[in-house]
Order: structure tokens, then sequence, then C-alpha cells
């Protein structure tokens, strides 16, 4: 996916685009990353048996084969995309967990994009019941998946299913890139035994829920306050989500992240012991699966290494900003969707090289605009039967809601005149004043569409007219 790093290999010298603003005060880039930076150096200047050990250990995946070559551009070319993925296969030793589930699935998806200055990065995490278009993917016996909406950790499942790492990041990879936008330039996939086999080499975690928790899924039952948690237990923790809170992924998102940092502290407590120290390392590496320029001790070194070398407050964690799907589909009270136009505002500034502010993010995701309230009609002047209505019902498939299709003459079932949406020989997004917001959330969805305001288009309307050069909705 990307040349191998080593950990001689040199920062960039690219500028990021923008200036580069002061780092902040607060929050200092996450005590995993210098703790794991730690571990691996240790390996590394270990003797050769042990190095060669741990390195065997590293499982790498030819993902390339499976992703094709329909990918967007590197906006950034020294800037790095590494997708990042908590595998829950129910293949050997996971075999038990979860009734029903014959496949892989991505229990935590993230993306970490590292800036072409490597003096900033910033981790995206993607909620498991995102509800995007997953493309078609190759399946673990060889047919092909047909491109579809639903939950977007099933894509991690459909390559997977034949219980290949390799299919399963694929599809993952086509997944984020195809919604995003984002160039995946690395994979990296940790598995359920691996997480438990690092907790018990530290002799387990202290957690202190404020409440008891019993989550039949996840095969946890806790009392409320500190207490050591082990192996079943530890993994139960982070995998927990309907016994806890409000039973949503966003709130095991937080849990996660804050287990993190007490398994960071603990193994710094750790380092001083050899014994501990190899059980920890064997474990991680043991449970680690990457691409192919990934997959040793000095290349995941190297990318650690950087990442311990951001400034203070110029690492940054968001969550893509979203909604309830059920605010567009009452129907559906299991999903959320990704809050446009500010979901692809971040995803174009980390396309771009650009650093995101964390508070910006959050801010962002405390005022949605749900699709639902946007009435859009769309028209076409390419002359290509049913192109309109295709590309309605895909943008209904969104959430919006359809006005009416016609041709960028005006004539068809949609209401006004059309001419207001002819704009040039492109794809145009024309709206009234008063709807600005709207009309940048359907364009989000149209790449290369342009936005204009006009006071002969009609009231309550947002119209796209699909021109030359039109390619498809993200």
């Amino acid at each position: 996916m990307a040349d191998r790093w080593s950990p001689e290999e040199a920062p960039a010298r690219g500028v990021a685009e923008g200036r580069a603003r002061p780092p902040r005060r607060g929050r200092k880039a996450p005590r995993a990353v210098s703790v794991l930076a730690a571990l691996l150096a240790v390996a590394a200047a270990a003797g050769f048996w042990v190095y060669r050990d741990l390195r065997g250990n590293i499982h790498a995946a030819d993902v390339d084969a499976g992703i094709g070559d329909d990918r967007p551009p590197r906006m950034s070319p020294g800037s790095k995309n590494i997708l990042v993925t908590g595998s829950d296969s129910r293949a050997g030793a996971n075999a038990g967990y979860g009734s029903g589930h014959t496949a892989m699935h991505s229990d935590t998806l993230m993306v970490l994009h590292l800036a072409a200055n490597r003096q900033w990065a910033t981790v995206v995490s993607f909620p498991r019941d995102s509800w995007v278009r997953v493309p078609a993917c190759e399946r673990g016996d060889g047919t092909v998946s047909g491109p579809h909406h639903a939950k977007i950790n099933e894509a991690f499942a459909i390559g997977g299913a034949g219980g290949e790492v390799a299919k399963a990041a694929a599809c993952a990879v086509k997944t984020v890139e195809r919604n995003t936008g984002l160039r995946i330039d690395h994979f990296l996939s940790v598995d359920f035994q691996g997480l438990k086999r690092m907790v018990d080499a530290l002799d387990g975690m202290t957690v202190c829920p404020t409440a008891a928790i019993r989550d039949e899924k996840a095969r946890l039952d806790i009392p409320a306050g500190c207490q050591t948690v082990r192996g079943e237990g530890a993994l139960g923790y982070v995998r927990a989500r309907y016994g806890v809170g409000d039973g949503s992924d966003l709130g095991r998102i937080g849990r996660q992240q804050e287990f993190l940092r007490a398994l960071a502290d603990r193994a710094k407590e750790k380092l001083t012991s050899p014994g501990a120290l190899y059980g920890l390392l064997e474990s991680a590496t043991e449970s680690l699966t990457t691409d192919e320029a990934l997959a040793g001790i000095r290349p995941l070194y190297g990318l650690v290494s950087r990442l311990k070398a951001i400034p203070p407050g110029r690492l940054t964690l968001v969550t893509v900003p979203n909604y309830p799907r059920g605010m567009d589909v009452p129907s559906d009270t299991a999903n959320v969707v990704w809050q446009y136009p500010e979901a692809a505002e971040l995803f174009l500034s980390l396309a771009r090289d650009r650093e995101v502010r964390e508070e910006s993010v959050a801010a962002a995701g405390r005022n949605p605009l749900y699709a639902g309230t946007v009435r859009v009609r769309v028209l076409d002047r390419t002359g290509t039967p049913g192109l309109a209505e295709e590309i309605a019902g895909t943008l209904a498939a969104y959430g919006f809601t359809i006005a009416g299709t016609g041709t960028g003459t005006g004539t068809g079932t949609g209401t006004g005149t059309g001419s207001a949406a002819v704009v040039g020989a492109g794809t145009s997004v024309v709206h009234p004043a008063g709807l600005a917001r709207e009309a940048r959330a359907l364009a989000s969805r149209v790449p290369g569409s342009t936005v204009t305001e006009s006071s002969d288009a009609p009231e309550g309307l947002v119209t796209l007219t699909v021109g030359e050069g039109f390619g498809g909705t993200r």
C-alpha cells in the first residue's frame, strides 16, 4: 500500500496546507504512544533471537490485491493515512464469542492521519453503526458482493467471510475510501485474543465503572466501583455496550479510549520486569496483522516514533460528526448517519493535510442538519434515460427528501421551472436564500459539484442538476 518505513527514515519536509497553529494546552499525546514506542525500541535492541521471534509473530496481509485501482487521489503525498481495526473474528480461539456470527467483524474502526510535516496527527473514530454505502467486495469464497447500504463494520465481515484478514481489510479499506475520499496508505488490525493476553501479561487492569455493567453479549457482569479485570473480564469491558450508558457505540468508543490509557499506564509500570515485558511484547505482536509494508518491528517502531515525537496538544482524537438515523428514517433505531456537510469538511481537511481542531469537530456535532429536512429536486441535462431517478433513489437512501425529478430544461415532475439549476456545463447545486447549509450538505455528497445561490430558485428546494463529468455520489 505504501513504501516500507524504517526508524532511520527522515521526517517529511513538506509543509501542511494552511498556517500551522501553536500547540494547544491541555490534551497530550496518548500515553499508549510513548509506551508502545518504548516496547518496540526494547524489542529492536534486544538479542537477535528475541527480535527474530517477535518479528515472526506479526502477520502480513496482501491488502492491495483486493482493493483495485478505483481509489481516491493522494492530495498530500507526504502524509499517511492508516486504517486501524479491532477484529473480533470468531475463528480459532475466538470461536466462543457471539452466537450467530460466522465471519469477522470490526469492533473498532478508526483512521490515523499523520501529517506530512510530522508535527501533528489526528485519529478519527468511526462508529461501527455508521450507515454507509458498502462497495462491491470479494468474499472469502471468491464470489463478489453487490454494492449496498449497511453498517460500516459489515465491510470487514464481507471480506472476512472465509477467515482471511487480507480480504476483510481490503473491503474495509475500499469502504472507508469510497465514503470519505481519504486514500489509505496502511492497515493494522488487532484481534480479541491479543487484548486478553496483553492484559493477563500485566496481571490484570483496574477499571472503575460508576454503575454496574451486565451485558450478556459481551459476557460481562461486574458491580460498580474500582476492581481488577483479567482475560474475559477485560475483553468484555471494552466490548460492553448494551448493559451500560445509553447502549450506543459512541459510549463504547469513549470507554475503549479510557481503557487504552489505563493499559498504557500499567505497561509503563511493568517495563522494569523482563518477564512481563517479553510477555507483553509477545502478546502484542501475535495479535497484529498489518499490510506488508508495516509487517515488522522496525517499520512499526518507525511509525510509533513519529507519533511519539508529535508536540503536546497536536494529536487530536475526534469522532465523525453523526446523529441517529432514526431522525431521517423513524423505523431505524439501530444506526447513525454521518452529519453533512461537517463530515465531508473533516475528511477534506485531512485529505488536504490541514490540521483540524478537536473543539470545532465537537461543536459541529452539537448542531446537526438532518438530511430528511432537506428537500431535493434532481434534474438531468446529460440525456441519460433514468439517470435522474437513479440519483434520486441514491439520495433518498442517504436520507434526503426527494421533491421531484426532471430534465435540466424544466420538463419533468419537479416543482419550479428548472432553469435556475443550469449553471455552466458541469454538475451544480442551486438554492434560494436561506438554504446555503442545506445546499452544502447536498453538494458534499456529490463530489465535483458547484454551489450557487439564485433568486430564481424555487423556495424551499435545493436543486441538483447533473451535467458533464458527473462522477457519482458519496
